[in-house]
């Protein structure tokens, strides 16, 4: 609530669990003490997320941005990484971070995900990987992903920081490529609070992987290989077994509130970006294509104006970060500055959205 009264509509907002039942947890471990260093609770989690996401390596992380820098690392890139300039940032800076160049590929139209067509014509001698992402929940075309890696002999990783839960020809979308890499910050529809996991079919990479992790460790007093701290607590651990449970009623609300928007919003007023039909969809945003920036700023001020916060996700195109070379996509630059995420979130409520859809209409 705002200092007037009135309620503020944010784009998103944090799903929290039954408190006895996270507290149940806490109880636990205050008993024990143990808060770090794979305790019972991380360790029962991966098998339950293993398990339910249907994949057969999976690390949970500190947050997903160390998850891409370490499938970055892992793979021992150290060249050209091609990539989407519409994403959010952390899938470029990790490239970045690891002193590797990000060479952007322009996007589809209408699945607004990095176009395959474009990808050869950016390979070099450079050229080690493609790191793809798969954009709000709309997952790539992963098959002719494939195609170009094998051709040409890249990796492949897939930041999948929207893609929990969705199953590609039924089986789960997280199993294409070499790495893919999960977020579960406070605002997914699964989350600890704050983390990630990282996914890898690779019995070998999957070791490497929580090495890496864990300082290098192979025992007190041994070491693997070069490792870093991205280890999470039991106390994020013990968030995310009381919320996975309650993924299924998640998405379906979320289903629900996604229909009434399409539904108020109908076809002709705004666009949006297209989904796989071989896809499952988990609804974690609903974006919309306006027809200029300029209608968009109109919008969003139509919308704060009474307490409603929608978010220009993405915006800007990661072409025009300083610290990368300078890059023109002109789909991706063009549709970053008219996408605008509406509020999507368990809680919301029919009449909300009615009223967000009336002012959208009534400034377009």
């Amino acid at each position: 609530m705002t200092e007037s009264g009135h309620k503020t509509i944010g784009v998103t907002k944090v799903y929290l669990p039954d408190f006895n039942k996270y507290s149940k947890y806490l109880k636990q471990i205050w008993k024990t003490r143990q808060i770090v260093n794979d305790g019972p609770f991380l360790v029962k989690l991966e098998s339950k997320l293993i398990k339910y996401l249907g994949v057969k390596n999976l690390k949970v992380l500190a947050n997903g941005t160390l998850g891409l820098q370490m499938a970055v690392k892992g793979l021992d890139l150290s060249g050209e990484v091609i990539t989407t300039p519409f994403s959010y940032v952390a899938s470029t800076t990790s490239i970045v971070w690891q002193n590797c160049q990000p060479v952007f590929v322009d996007i589809d139209p209408i699945t607004l995900c990095i176009d395959p067509s474009k990808i050869e014509a950016k390979i070099t001698k450079k050229t080690q990987a493609i790191l793809a992402v798969h954009v709000y929940g709309n997952i790539c075309n992963v098959e002719e992903i494939e195609k170009i890696a094998k051709k040409h002999k890249l990796k492949v990783i897939y930041d999948s920081a929207h893609a929990f839960g969705i199953n590609y020809k039924g089986k789960s979308i997280l199993n294409w490529g070499d790495i893919s890499v999960l977020s579960f910050h406070a605002t997914k529809i699964f989350h600890t609070g704050e983390g990630g996991a990282i996914v890898c079919n690779s019995p070998e990479l999957a070791h490497k992987i929580s090495y890496l992790r864990n300082f290098g460790h192979n025992g007190q007093e041994d070491f693997w290989g070069l490792g870093i701290n991205a280890k999470t607590s039991e106390l994020h651990a013990a968030m995310g077994l009381c919320v996975l449970p309650d993924v299924k009623f998640l998405v379906n609300t979320r289903k629900k509130l996604t229909e009434k928007f399409d539904l108020e919003l109908g076809d002709k007023i705004v666009s949006r970006p297209v989904f796989n039909p071989n896809a499952t969809r988990n609804y974690i945003y609903y974006p919309i294509i306006l027809n200029s920036e300029k209608q968009l700023l109109k919008i969003r001020k139509a919308l704060n104006a009474k307490k409603i916060f929608p978010r220009r996700y993405f915006y800007p195109s990661l072409t025009k970060l300083p610290y990368v070379k300078k890059q023109f996509c002109p789909i991706a630059e063009n549709i970053s500055k008219r996408v605008l995420c509406l509020p999507m979130y368990d809680s919301l409520k029919f009449s909300e959205i009615k009223k967000i859809s009336k002012i959208i209409k009534a400034n377009l």
